[in-house]
């Protein structure tokens, strides 16, 4: 689908872009999720929740190389709750279809329910081997500029605090898949999303570093 929103960010395109030794990067949780999750691309997932080929070809082959040029790698506590979430839907769903029931899936199937932690885990100790993370107080002044923020950005409930997170910490480059991201005014979007970059070439704001 097009993407017709007003783009507020920069956007670089990850394909033909070399990350730098001084890029400090905030990393979201759908990166982190094709990167460290080990049956992303499982056969059995339905072809709604399998990833598209840039996906987990473009996302890790940046991230490869921002390691090597030694960038600095950010992380939130936060993305832990969005990981484990969709790793259990997909695990569900490669254990009893797409139509499976998640909570019967969680209470009635101990095995399978060990290997969603086992994965959960392999994931989250990858991200924090990586990355840093950063802390967020999610307090009363935190939610409320939350709230403001929803009401002028096409931004979910999970990336309000990991956008909120980047604030605080003055970070100011995302790398993400997440086109919801270029609504935000003030940052950069690493993306390989063809969409948001083709529209950002249209509206002027595609960058090229």
């Amino acid at each position: 689908m097009p993407f017709t929103n007003s783009i507020q960010a920069e956007v670089i395109d990850v394909r033909a872009d070399v990350p730098k030794s001084e890029d400090i990067f905030f990393i979201d949780t759908n990166v982190w999720y094709w990167l460290t999750y080990s049956k992303a691309n499982s056969p059995s997932l339905s072809q709604r929740s399998r990833p598209n080929a840039y996906q987990i070809n473009d996302y890790p082959n940046y991230f490869q190389n921002a390691v090597v040029a030694e960038a600095t790698l950010y992380c939130s506590g936060l993305s832990l709750s969005e990981l484990a979430h969709r790793i259990e839907r997909a695990e569900c769903e490669i254990f009893g279809g797409e139509r499976f029931a998640l909570k019967d899936f969680r209470r009635n199937h101990p095995l399978q329910r060990s290997q969603v932690v086992a994965e959960i885990s392999s994931a989250w100790n990858q991200i924090t081997s990586f990355a840093r993370l950063l802390s967020l107080n999610v307090d009363e002044l935190t939610t409320n500029a939350a709230l403001s923020r929803f009401a002028t950005q096409l931004i979910d409930g999970y990336d309000l605090f990991l956008l909120e997170t980047m604030r605080l910490h003055s970070v100011t480059k995302v790398i993400t898949d997440d086109g919801d991201y270029v609504t935000v005014p003030g940052i950069q979007v690493f993306t390989a999303n063809q969409n948001v970059i083709n529209a950002a070439a249209r509206q002027g704001k595609l960058l090229s570093r």
